[in-house]
């Protein structure tokens, strides 16, 4: 599978920034990749298709059908868990992207009152960089 032919899925909400630090760095290391974003709100995609998403999409039926095409779904691990991310993550978007056929990497963030074990003195930084060398191992062991 060529790069070309990879589908990423960018799934964020509120503000879109770690979206739009994901598909910067994504477009920089995989610039053929194809990235869909889908924001949970008009300002999480606005954010991300500014950062160069190849297409953009808002709100849950978005994320239904994304995570049907989708080869990787890219996100806060908020993303599987029902009413996260100040409950922009509905049940329906946390199933489809559970139940996604897509390899599904995903970056934990202790946030809205769901604290994540173990990753507490991690930079944002360094767990994006952890996200990043992941897909693209996952990227060439494809190829």
């Amino acid at each position: 599978m060529k790069t070309e032919d990879i589908s990423i899925l960018i799934v964020d909400a509120q503000g879109g920034g770690l979206g739009r630090q994901l598909i910067a760095a994504i477009k920089k290391d995989l610039a053929d990749a194809y990235i869909l974003a889908v924001g949970t709100n008009a300002a999480a995609t606005a954010a991300m298709l500014k950062a160069g998403a190849d297409t953009a999409a808002t709100g849950e039926n978005a994320v239904l059908v994304a995570c049907r095409k989708a080869d990787f779904i890219i996100g806060p691990v908020g993303m599987v868990l029902a009413d996260a991310m100040l409950g922009e993550i509905t049940p329906a978007m946390a199933k489809a992207v559970a139940q996604a056929d897509a390899v599904r990497i995903m970056i934990p963030f202790s946030n809205c009152d769901n604290y994540i074990a173990g990753v507490s003195d991690f930079s944002t930084g360094r767990l994006l960089d952890d996200a990043l060398r992941e897909l693209k191992k996952q990227v060439t062991d494809r190829n």
